[in-house]
């Protein structure tokens, strides 16, 4: 029977909410600050060639030889991005919502989490493994979106 766990990451940037927004909403951007290798545009499908992914699309990201594919389930702008599982033959029933907020001080606090499920016997690996995957994503945004705030 599958068990579900849950990560909760956060990290804080000095860009603001727009320039975290624009990196979030493109999976072109994703391999140079994320922990994924790669885009597969040949297993992704209705990618915004401006770089602002609607709901609906399939981002599919190599790390490795592993590809997983993730649909944008809800965009709210500067504030919300959801996505979930497309396809993931570690996970499934993955559920993700990435909120940012203005930090106290200027800048955006970004907060990363979500729901998976594994199979038995694999949930002791998976929580370790996703919640440091997944801090160093949020990590990895705030500290690039840095590099792209103007001025």
């Amino acid at each position: 029977m599958p068990r579900s766990y849950a990560y909760d990451a956060t990290a804080t940037s000095t860009a603001s909410p727009p320039v975290v927004w624009s990196l979030l909403v493109d999976a072109r951007t994703w391999p140079v600050w994320s922990a994924v290798d790669g885009l597969d545009l040949a297993r992704s499908s209705g990618l915004d060639p401006d770089g602002r992914d609607p709901v609906g699309a399939v981002r599919a990201f190599r790390t490795g030889r592993t590809v997983t594919g993730e649909r944008l389930t809800g965009l709210v702008e500067h504030e919300q991005l959801t996505y979930e599982d497309a396809f993931n033959k570690a996970i499934h029933d993955y559920r993700a919502v990435i909120d940012l907020a203005p930090a106290p001080g200027g800048g955006t606090r970004i907060h990363w989490h979500g729901t998976y499920a594994t199979r038995w016997g694999t949930g002791w690996l998976m929580r370790g493994v996703m919640q440091r995957v997944m801090q160093r994503m949020a990590d990895g945004l705030a500290a690039y979106a840095e590099t792209k705030q103007p001025g």
